[in-house]
């Protein structure tokens, strides 16, 4: 009888087991970013001909070199599908239950679930550029749902020393929409370069010096906007959390501007743009990190406000 109540006992998630898993989904979801890039860098795209197989002879086929890069892609892709359906079921069993959590959870599990789907385009389409930037556009907001869902698991240690100003969301706004932007214009640079993931893959059609004055414009602006911000920012007292995060992104913004500049000048190295390709993902980050933090302390303001007004 007692062996039956234990067989019968629901599992129990701590608040800190399920950080922990939500921080192993974001870690996955970011090596797959790079994964991917390295298919499409080495010219692999095509290594397998067919999807969900390989090839019409064999399911799994790691005899050629680019079909073994491209294999061992997918198959880290059915291991990030598993951690994000256990970060599902966790959110069930998590005590305390949150309902938030299982949402987002549930969001990767799509997201993923889309990414299979638009790889397997991507490969009947014989690497269609708009697909491959559909690709890449999707595992961003993969990275952003992880993110925010290890960030709201943890919110019981979030604290906000004081309220930023309206304007000062809205020039934060303005930053992650101009980094969005930034992030976009990047794609099209990618998908009008040399590194198609095949010799004979089609390319957008712009000519890469004029996509990368665009990108190179955008992120200009946004570098002006994030130091308008810092400004901001400085002048306030007591703004501990938004100046770390202006201080990461700052700093990601600069390096990864330094890697672009590098990299066109030298003929665009595939090694360089794998290395840019994780400093955009690590940007994005702290891109949605700042949008969280301004987010927050306007919500605690405006819920201040609300309270003040009840009082009187």
């Amino acid at each position: 009888m007692k062996a039956f109540q234990v067989l019968r006992k629901r599992p129990v998630i701590s608040p800190e087991g399920y950080v922990r898993i939500t921080r192993t989904a974001l870690l996955l979801l970011c090596i797959i970013v790079v994964s991917g890039a390295a298919v499409r860098l080495s010219g692999s795209g095509l290594g397998c001909s067919d999807w969900p197989r390989c090839n019409a002879e064999k399911f799994v086929d790691v005899s050629t070199f680019h079909g073994a890069i491209e294999q061992v892609n997918r198959l880290f892709t059915g291991l990030v599908a598993a951690v994000v359906i256990v970060a599902v079921l966790a959110a069930r069993y998590r005590i305390p239950y949150r309902r938030d959590l299982l949402w987002m959870a549930w969001g990767l599990v799509l997201g993923v679930a889309g990414q299979v789907i638009l790889g397997g385009i991507v490969v009947l389409t014989d690497l269609n550029p708009i697909a491959n930037l559909g690709h890449f556009i999707l595992s961003m907001f993969l990275v952003a749902n992880a993110f925010l869902l290890l960030k709201r698991s943890q919110e019981n240690t979030v604290s906000i020393e004081r309220q930023i100003s309206s304007v000062g969301v809205w020039v934060v706004r303005l930053v992650c929409v101009c980094g969005g932007i930034a992030i976009f214009t990047g794609t099209i640079v990618t998908g009008s370069g040399p590194h198609a993931g095949d010799e004979k893959a089609r390319r957008l059609g712009f000519e890469v010096a004029s996509a990368a004055k665009v990108h190179g414009t955008s992120v200009i602006i946004m570098i002006a906007l994030m130091l308008v911000l810092a400004g901001y920012v400085r002048r306030t007292q007591g703004l501990v959390s938004m100046k770390s995060a202006l201080e990461i992104i700052i700093l990601t913004s600069i390096l990864q501007a330094t890697v672009g500049y590098v990299q066109y000048f030298n003929d665009i190295p595939a090694l360089l743009v794998g290395i840019h390709v994780f400093g955009a993902t690590l940007f994005f980050i702290s891109l949605v990190n700042l949008w969280l933090i301004g987010h927050q302390t306007f919500a605690a303001k405006r819920e201040i406000v609300e309270r003040k007004s009840i009082i009187v």
